[in-house]
């Protein structure tokens, strides 16, 4: 499917809701009534052409009393889902009697097998009837998603002459207009916070790669599991999957890859699951987990309810929420805002080397980081490949936290571990959401022998390629050269202006409480037991990079002693962290205009009001 055709199908679906939905709904409600039909209908005519055949061979299991029925409707449709009853959307519309089409529909909906049966219940498409028939709407939305001019399936129509009259509509695809479409719902009334899992399929491209290239040589005759904990519509979970079959195809290797994802809201879950069982991503919603079975992509919240316990895999993708509260993840474990202690799970703290427990727990104002956690804690330590882990997050990950808090301890494992292979620095306004600029992290436990010790920064916030109309925030892209360019930056792996090379502990700092002593009346210095005695109200903190020559000693005498000569250090209250900057590696001055340039100008306006006032005043 080209752009045009493209743009003219979401022109299509936009308009169902200002032709159909005006006057009957509030404008709020539009996304639950268009974004579930659009699902809808694409699972329903993928089952058109051999619902006849469906429907005779359900009889035929119903006569010989065959109870395990799944499996043989399935091989007549193709896919694994199928429709029992004996409506299609198409014949839907023919019934004019408002309360006959709510009760065929409602038996349509009833006649799905039990996966559609997950989506339609996280879509609350029932409801969603009774709305419509109330309104008496439903056989006009019905008539405009069954319209021969538009195509919702992922085969595409074809003329008489088997020619191709309406394209495909593939699962990316899919995945971007419903995007858009939430997208374009929510600024049409003023809601900002809906859209935390956009991302850009330009953008996913270059995650995908980053996961994969740099390891493309040593892929092998295997199965690869790649998971995405805030998975969205399943965009970066197919895209990779993809890739990894398109290298592993080009070196004459055999791979199967299963995805595995989260997802928290409903309607997005509902899209994800449905597109990937159309798409044929997935041959079974459940895998086998010990005694249990399990979804591959699993409904609620990461953080707190997670779907794949104890599970590991070769390839972990996501672009979380950040800047996003997690306090209703501590209700969810009955807990309040005040309790975030009390949080326990094995994902977000560790043992470190001294036998003290380490926790990661971020902020309860922001979430990013312990997906991140998350991801650290599915890594394989029992393959060649290990994992890799490529994640999108905003700038405060880089250093918001003090030494000790679960952010920094977050960054001071991850670096200790020398498990940070790089930071990408993004373009601003790259996403449809949001302005801001992101970074990739990418982290492993296989790295390369000559990048073991270092972190390597990529300031790639200049390679974009600006869109003719913005979508959103969105003024940019990252073009199929983009990606090129930013790959090569990062597989080279050399110093450049783009390119920036540190050891380890380039990024961690001590810091250590700094006292003045208290003082008599007189002036002098209170002494008790031979020690000065500290003044509490004093205390000031100084930040100790790692590379300072000497260390915290060092420092002290260096940088506090020759302007507070009694100041007192307290090295008791040392403690580590961790930060990185990309401003202060990256920062490029704005050159100040020269002296002739600023006179130039002056003389220029001087010329230009020469008797302007004499004239105002007029004189």
């Amino acid at each position: 499917m080209n752009q045009s055709q493209y743009n003219q199908l979401f022109s299509f679906i936009w308009n169902i809701a200002t032709d159909v939905l005006v006057y009957a709904f509030e404008k709020g409600e539009y996304k639950k009534i268009i974004m579930p039909m659009m699902v809808l209908r694409r699972i329903d005519v993928l089952l058109e052409p051999t619902k006849d055949q469906l429907l005779k061979q359900k009889q035929m299991l119903d006569d010989n009393h065959i109870q395990n029925q799944d499996p043989i409707l399935y091989n007549v449709t193709g896919f694994p889902f199928y429709n029992t009853s004996k409506f299609t959307m198409k014949t839907l519309k023919s019934e004019t009697d408002p309360l006959r089409l709510k009760m065929n529909f409602i038996d349509y909906l009833n006649g799905f097998s039990k996966d559609v049966q997950d989506i339609i219940d996280k879509f609350h498409l029932r409801q969603m009837v009774d709305n419509l028939t109330e309104a008496e709407r439903l056989g006009s939305i019905i008539e405009k998603f069954t319209d021969d001019k538009i195509n919702l399936s992922n085969k595409p129509v074809l003329d008489d002459n088997g020619k191709e009259r309406l394209p495909a509509l593939d699962n990316h695809a899919m995945g971007t207009m419903f995007e858009e479409l939430l997208r374009k719902f929510n600024e049409e009334n003023n809601v900002t916070e809906a859209g935390e899992h956009f991302t850009p399929r330009d953008y996913v491209k270059l995650l995908a790669d980053i996961a994969v290239m740099p390891i493309a040589d040593k892929i092998t005759d295997n199965t690869y599991h790649i998971y995405d904990g805030a998975c969205g519509t399943g965009g970066i979970l197919t895209i990779a999957q993809d890739r990894i079959q398109e290298i592993a195809k080009s070196k004459g290797k055999q791979v199967n890859v299963n995805i595995f994802g989260q997802e928290l809201q409903p309607e997005t879950f509902a899209t994800c699951k449905a597109d990937l069982m159309i798409s044929g991503n997935i041959n079974s919603f459940q895998y086998p987990h010990g005694t249990e079975m399990r979804e591959y992509i699993s409904f609620d919240s990461t953080i707190s309810r997670d779907g794949h316990a104890g599970e590991t895999f070769d390839f972990c993708i996501s672009n979380p929420p950040f800047g996003t509260p997690w306090k209703e993840d501590l209700k969810k474990r009955g807990l309040g805002e005040g309790d975030k202690k009390k949080f326990t799970d094995s994902r977000f703290e560790i043992i470190d080397n001294n036998g003290n427990p380490l926790s990661f727990i971020p902020d309860i104002g922001d979430c990013q980081m312990m997906f991140l956690a998350n991801n650290l804690s599915r890594m394989r330590e029992d393959t060649a490949l290990g994992t890799r882990i490529v994640e999108v997050h905003n700038g405060s990950s880089l250093f918001t936290g003090d030494a000790g808090s679960g952010a920094s301890n977050l960054r001071q494992y991850i670096i200790e571990n020398d498990l940070l292979e790089a930071i990408i620095a993004m373009p601003e306004k790259d996403f449809y959401n949001t302005g801001i600029g992101t970074f990739i992290w990418v982290v492993t436990n296989r790295k390369e022998e000559r990048r073991k010790g270092f972190v390597q920064l990529i300031d790639a916030t200049e390679i974009k390629t600006p869109l003719r109309k913005n979508l959103g925030e969105k003024n940019c892209e990252t073009s199929d050269a983009d990606r090129e360019q930013i790959m090569k930056l990062l597989m080279d792996f050399k110093e450049t202006p783009q390119s920036k090379i540190f050891p380890n502990n380039e990024f961690g700092y001590w810091s250590v409480k700094v006292y003045q002593p208290q003082r008599d009346e007189q002036g002098n210095i209170i002494m008790k037991k031979g020690e000065p005695v500290i003044d509490k109200k004093s205390k000031d903190v100084e930040i100790i990079p790692f590379r300072y020559e000497g260390g915290i000693q060092g420092f002290f005498e260096n940088e506090i002693k020759p302007y507070s000569p009694d100041a007192i250090i307290d090295m008791k209250s040392v403690e580590t962290g961790y930060e990185l900057s990309f401003t202060k590696y990256f920062y490029k001055p704005k050159q100040l205009r020269t002296i002739d340039e600023i006179s130039k100008d002056i003389r220029d306006i001087e010329e230009r009001t020469d008797g302007l006032l004499n004239e105002i005043l007029g004189k």
